[in-house]
């Protein structure tokens, strides 16, 4: 049987999972339990139910949920032929939820457990989409669809440069962008990652991995991956809560985990979280922030266990730099700030504007290469090449220098995006959903720091002449049309906007009174 760390498709690993270790367990969620003899045969199910369904490789299904052993099912079966299954995050509004579907051209949607109001209210507005299917009937269909149906028992799988997944992150114009990414993205890099010196690195038979962040993010869909090419459980939860983390710690066995400092801040706080038993815990990778050196003592001191940062992007698939554990000091140390150091097969520079790399300790914008970087943005060429060069190189939009020992810290970001407790937030979509307010005439939205969340959404609004704005009100006209995280938490009403010479807004220029004795402009 060839080694698994060869393998780069979906296909590969199912099928070999299924044949070395049939009964051991591949997904859990509250009561379910699937093993990977099981597991393969839905997935192959899955496949050959979209077949039937009329799609064909290249083609998108849709998912508005939250997470669910149905969502991965589906997701693993449709990667085995390179249909390509894209997430969408369930917080978001109606409106955003339409435009992701119609931008991808599914043509199929599903939606998860409790939304199925949801996708009877969207049918109007997604005519591209032939079939709308529930949870219920969803189950339905793997559970009656053969496996031989319309030759799937001797599928074309998908090899290792087709899509399969395309994840939306926030635009910079208003509109999400589909980031496309393959199965050699998914995959490839973990080929480098098992150097038997990273003991992080290494899995053990017994573990299993908790899936508790978004599907609709890499950080959500990407532990799911990552259990599966490991061959081990992975344990589901539909939400991130506390008592479903503490629960899936007591009851299932979790040994690691990726998680954002905002919840890891809600876990330290909540009154179980002294009586837990952690014992089992043996890495809690964290990123999208970094974490605050008093909440890591409080964390290492109740979880007992070893801390990994990590950072990356949607278009990077992920993880591109890793701080381990030997790295984290309760006591604080420089390294401490950073992001870490590139995993194997990752390649980093730091650029000027001109895209010239600069020496350790200089300033500029991270540029990034490896199988990692995304194929590109959904039928969005011009946003993809102004993201990644004809080398491969990805620009990060975020500004940083890298030490003499090839630490990586980031130190701004050349975007003027917002990051709010894990979630990507950028102005100008927030901006949009203010503008048109009956006594507004300019805003102007920024990041500030927030103790809870990392960062607030907070927003500059310059009144129409003989207006007042009440500040509520605001607040409530933009929930009407974007997710509530992206919604200012509070509003400030000034007489006109900073521009420089040219009439560009200077955000910076708002951003700065709130960030005075801070070392870096992230929180």
């Amino acid at each position: 049987m060839a080694d698994p760390l060869t393998y780069l498709t979906f296909d590969e690993f199912i099928r070999h999972w299924a044949a070395d270790r049939p009964e051991k367990c591949a997904l859990t969620e509250e009561d379910r339990r699937w093993t990977y003899r099981e597991l393969e045969e839905r997935t192959a199910k899955v496949a050959a139910m979209l077949v039937n369904l009329g799609l064909k490789k290249g083609d998108r299904i849709a998912w508005i949920g939250k997470n669910s052993d149905l969502y991965f099912t589906l997701f693993y079966g449709a990667a085995r032929i390179g249909i390509v299954t894209v997430p969408v995050g369930w917080r978001l509004a109606p409106a955003e939820w339409a435009f992701i579907v119609n931008d991808t051209k599914a043509k199929a949607l599903f939606t998860g457990p409790g939304f199925e109001a949801a996708g009877a209210a969207l049918h109007s507005e997604i005519p591209l989409v032939e079939h709308l299917i529930d949870a219920a009937m969803a189950r339905s269909m793997i559970a009656t669809t053969p496996r031989t149906d319309a030759e799937c028992d001797d599928f074309e799988a998908a090899g290792p440069d087709d899509a399969v997944l395309q994840l939306y992150t926030s635009g910079t114009t208003g509109n999400p962008k589909g980031a496309v990414l393959s199965n050699r993205n998914l995959f490839a890099l973990r080929q480098n990652n098992s150097e038997p010196k990273l003991a992080y690195t290494q899995w053990d038979d017994d573990e299993v991995t908790l899936i508790a962040m978004p599907c609709a993010h890499i950080g959500g869909t990407g532990l799911g991956i990552m259990a599966m090419a490991t061959g081990l459980p992975g344990h589901i939860l539909a939400e991130f809560t506390p008592d479903g983390f503490f629960d899936a710690v007591e009851q299932s066995g979790v040994t690691r985990l990726f998680i954002v400092p905002a919840a890891l801040q809600m876990l330290i706080n909540h009154p179980r979280c002294a009586t837990v038993d952690f014992g089992q815990l043996k890495y809690i990778l964290y990123g999208a922030a970094p974490i605050p050196l008093e909440l890591l003592r409080q964390c290492i001191n109740m979880f007992g266990t070893q801390f990994i940062q990590v950072y990356g992007m949607t278009e990077t698939t992920g993880t591109i730099t890793m701080l381990p554990p030997e790295d984290h000091d309760p006591a604080g140390n420089e390294r401490m700030r950073s992001a870490g150091k590139p995993l194997p097969g990752v390649e980093l520079k730091i650029a000027d504007i001109n895209g010239n790399s600069l020496p350790p300790g200089e300033v500029g914008e991270l540029l990034t290469r490896s199988s990692n970087n995304m194929i590109g943005y959904w039928n969005l060429p011009d946003a993809t090449a102004n993201t990644m060069d004809t080398d491969g190189w990805i620009r990060t939009g975020d500004a940083g220098y890298l030490d003499t020992d090839g630490y990586l810290f980031i130190h701004d970001r050349v975007k003027d995006m917002i990051i709010s407790g894990g979630e990507n937030i950028y102005p100008a979509e927030v901006e949009s959903a203010i503008y048109g307010h009956p006594d507004i005439m300019e805003v102007a939205v920024v990041g500030v720091p927030d103790d809870k969340w990392g960062e607030a959404v907070k927003a500059f609004c310059v009144p129409k002449a003989g207006h007042q704005i009440d500040t509520e009100s605001v607040i409530l006209w933009a929930r009407e049309k974007i997710a509530g995280f992206k919604v200012p938490k509070t509003v400030d009403v000034i007489d006109s906007l900073p521009r420089n010479a040219s009439g560009k807004i200077l955000r910076k220029d708002l951003r700065a009174p709130f960030w005075e004795g801070r070392d870096r402009q992230v929180n």
